[in-house]
């Protein structure tokens, strides 16, 4: 009987070797500098184009009556621009003044989000006061939030507007697992949300702009750190009860601005977020606002959605504002070397006053959210058959 052949082993593919170090940050720096030439083509037009004229009026209830409550400049992202955030003697609507423009806030959102995403490369311009505004979207704050809905029936769909990368339709899929939860976010990050499968649809754009083929679909919206950054949030509102089944709930978290932090840090207040927070709306103005809608609110919170951030938000901004700057796109000139060593070392140097500022932070969280230091409130309304929307 013949010997089995036997067939030679294939040759082992042999291993791609790893990209050096060296040649990523060159691949990166060219990306910046091919970002550099766009960005100073547009700031060498100025940057009061970005801006809407000054309105002398409360956009809330109309009052004349304004103050100036925080005038800033970007101390998140450092791109040329000062802010200023009015304040209305009646209401206390707290509101950019003069708003950004359509452009403008493409030209400041830019190059915020590219890498929001847990797991990605981060860029070299990133800041410690971005990295810090991620903690309030941990996956333990998105269970708590989620299990805020527990009490009412479980919801067949579910919409999530402003998603981002679908991480909290994601954990809360974990308690509500019957749910189909679609997500709708301006970016294409809702994109790699439904790639990921964290959310069954992907809605890309503006919620208003989308009723028209979303009417009456949702038994749940939720609206996380959403409206803040609206031009309008009242239209916001109305979009999502028009998406909302009669009966239906609408779930709102946003910053509060009578968080006594916004008065102790000034500026260096992360909630302020300019220019990014266009709106800062008291509790009773939203309240008053979803009863003229026609809404039932079933629940009020404004212990559980405080973000313990306040203090190493604070310290990483001031920080971050005397660091030597970063190779940021819309600076004139990349850094040199010496400036890059000095930024790394500072940056390492500072990082145990960072950690210790976040264990004060969490230390004393459960005794600030009982206080007006508590920086966030959650709204749960239903919608009522009569409710007036889109």
């Amino acid at each position: 009987m013949p010997p089995t052949p036997v067939t030679p082993p294939t040759p082992a593919t042999p291993p791609t070797p790893p990209t050096p170090p060296t040649a990523v940050t060159s691949a990166a720096r060219q990306s910046v500098a091919q970002r550099r030439a766009v960005y100073l083509g547009e700031l060498a037009q100025g940057t009061d184009r970005f801006h809407e004229p000054r309105r002398p009026d409360c956009p809330w209830c109309g009052s004349a009556r304004l103050r100036t409550r925080l005038r800033t400049p970007d101390l998140l992202q450092h791109k040329p621009g000062t802010f200023v955030v009015d304040e209305c003697e009646d209401c206390a609507h707290a509101f950019q003044n003069p708003r950004l423009t359509t452009e403008g806030l493409a030209f400041y959102y830019r190059d915020f989000y590219e890498n929001q995403d847990p797991g990605e490369e981060r860029q070299e311009h990133e800041g410690f006061a971005e990295r810090t505004l991620r903690s309030r979207a941990g996956r333990r704050r998105h269970e708590a939030a989620a299990r805020a809905m527990l009490p009412f029936p479980e919801p067949e769909s579910w919409l999530d507007v402003g998603t981002g990368h679908g991480h909290f339709p994601a954990a809360a899929k974990e308690l509500f697992t019957y749910t189909s939860f679609d997500g709708l976010d301006p970016t294409s990050r809702v994109d790699k949300a439904r790639a990921a499968g964290r959310v069954e649809e992907a809605h890309r754009g503006r919620l208003p702009d989308l009723v028209g083929r979303l009417r009456a679909r949702y038994d749940v919206v939720s609206m996380f750190h959403h409206l803040e950054h609206s031009p309008d949030p009242r239209e916001e509102l109305r979009a999502a009860l028009a998406v909302l089944r009669p009966g239906g709930h609408l779930l709102v978290e946003v910053p509060d601005p009578d968080c006594a932090f916004g008065a102790l840090l000034g500026k260096w207040w992360v909630s302020y977020c300019q220019p990014q927070h266009l709106h800062l709306m008291p509790l009773r103005n939203l309240l008053d606002e979803l009863d003229a809608l026609g809404c039932s609110v079933v629940s009020t919170d404004r212990r559980e959605p405080h973000v313990p951030y306040d203090l190493t938000g604070a310290l990483a901004l001031a920080i971050g504002n005397r660091l030597p700057g970063g190779d940021e796109p819309w600076r004139p000139a990349p850094p040199t070397d010496l400036q890059r060593t000095l930024r790394t070392a500072l940056t390492r140097a500072t990082a145990p006053l960072l950690a210790s500022a976040f264990v004060l932070d969490h230390a004393l969280a459960p005794l600030l959210r009982r206080t007006r230091f508590s920086n966030a409130y959650r709204i749960i309304a239903r919608k009522n058959p009569r409710a007036t929307h889109l």
